[in-house]
């Protein structure tokens, strides 16, 4: 195989094949979350194109956050049934589907269709548990920074393509910016055919970083988990006020990232007379700062106390949401809020997924924390909605920016309300 080739040109030279993975699943989560966010810039030119208002369009955004969410318990379960590869394959060849039927839409249930349900469940069917899952399969050690690393790679995906998008909807319109998306997420298709391996046997090596005079693990034997798994493992847990205080806080968490910021930032900019272009540079500069921040708690995880760090991580970006309307939306005051908001905001994910991973063991850790991302897409569901009600109503986004900061401080202090785990234990993902 093309894939056995490459490991063994990489062990001539010292490199372990589990980084051709982090890069390929890298790539799969930058492109299928620039695709997830594009349509945030598209809000106005739709509305104005088919006279749709901002709460229908954010309605359909909604629905696509909320299969987002909905389809993490279930990604684990496809990508034991189907394997890594066929799975991700699958998700980006929905998402070049979606991307390019939805440039000939002209009916709002097109929309839905397309931008909610096709691109909720493409997106969904990987998501942040393919991250999970890959670093707990591929990594004995280093599991925190390889988590932060492909965390990070969705910001990296809004800091490539949302700025040049959005030029290319003030030249050319809305549905050229569809183009470079759905052509990164085609070649990414190829690469991932071509590289993804399920587990580090089936190129004959051990996890990174596991003890070389351990015996080789043997080949997995096919798992056989239906469906039901998840909303049995959702059963099991759903005594837990640790679970419950993890999904809770996640919720928030969707609700002041991707429902609010992601999906309206721009159509907020625009109502302060910034244009498309410089309004999408300012979350390019979010998705920089975040980049850092991301990875830099991918590390911090690996050392310090998880829940000190949320504790952190929610109220500067609390913050920062209840400061943004004060900013007069000049050139200092969104930077200042870039750095601050951008630094938090999707770095509260390997914190999260470690007291997953600690609270509820390596063999569940993929599906309770596909319930807890759920929680987390749900929130991000109710902000799409919600802001975009607010805005037709009120004329202003400022209720919702007030309301989603304020949620932020008060998950703060409920993530406090965890049990200690250790600092050093090890982050796990999808049922082994």
């Amino acid at each position: 195989m093309f894939s056995q080739a490459v490991s063994d040109w990489l062990g001539r030279r010292q490199l372990h094949y589990a980084w051709v993975i982090v890069a390929v699943t890298f790539l799969v989560a930058l492109t299928s979350s620039a695709a997830l966010g594009l349509p945030g810039a598209l809000l106005q030119p739709l509305s104005k194109e088919f006279g749709w208002d901002v709460d229908q369009v954010s309605s359909a955004m909604a629905v696509r956050f909320a299969l987002f969410g909905l389809m993490g318990p279930f990604a684990a379960i496809l990508m034991e049934r189907y394997g890594l590869r066929n799975v991700v394959v699958t998700a980006l060849t929905l998402i070049v589907s979606g991307l390019l039927l939805a440039s000939g839409m002209t009916q709002f249930w097109h929309l839905v269709l397309l931008f909610g349900v096709v691109l909720g469940v493409g997106s969904g069917m990987t998501a942040l548990v393919l991250s999970a899952v890959v670093s707990n399969r591929w990594f004995e050690t280093r599991r925190g920074l390889v988590v932060g690393m492909l965390t990070a790679s969705a910001a990296t995906g809004q800091l490539i393509f949302l700025p040049f998008g959005a030029w290319l909807i003030e030249r050319f319109g809305w549905r050229m910016a569809l183009l470079p998306v759905t052509i990164a997420c085609a070649l990414v298709a190829v690469a991932a055919f071509f590289l993804m391996r399920n587990r580090p046997s089936d190129v004959g090596l051990r996890p990174y970083g596991m003890d070389p005079d351990a015996p080789a693990p043997a080949a997995a034997a096919p798992v056989k988990v239906g469906f039901g798994t998840p909303f049995k493992v959702l059963r099991d847990v759903s005594g837990s006020s640790v679970f419950w205080i993890l999904t809770g806080t996640f919720f928030i968490c969707g609700l002041s990232t991707n429902g609010l910021i992601q999906t309206h930032f721009i159509s907020l900019c625009g109502d302060a007379g910034l244009g498309p272009v410089p309004a999408a540079s300012v979350l390019a500069m979010m998705g920089l700062f975040d980049l850092v921040g991301t990875v830099l708690s991918g590390w911090l995880s690996d050392r310090y106390d998880n829940r000190k760090l949320l504790f952190w991580y929610y109220g500067l970006r609390g913050l920062s949401l209840l400061w943004l309307p004060y900013s007069e939306f000049t050139i200092y005051g969104l930077t200042v809020f870039a750095m601050f908001y951008g630094l938090d905001w999707i770095a509260t994910v390997p914190p999260t997924v470690r007291l997953v991973a600690t609270n509820f063991g390596k063999e569940r850790a993929g599906m309770v924390f596909g319930w807890v991302f759920a929680g987390h897409q749900l929130g991000a569901a109710a902000a799409a909605y919600g802001a975009g009600h607010i805005r037709t109503l009120l004329l202003t986004y400022n209720p919702a920016l007030f309301a989603a900061g304020a949620a932020c401080l008060v998950a703060a202090l409920m993530v406090m309300a965890v049990r200690r785990v250790p600092a050093v234990a090890p982050v796990a993902a999808a049922p082994a």
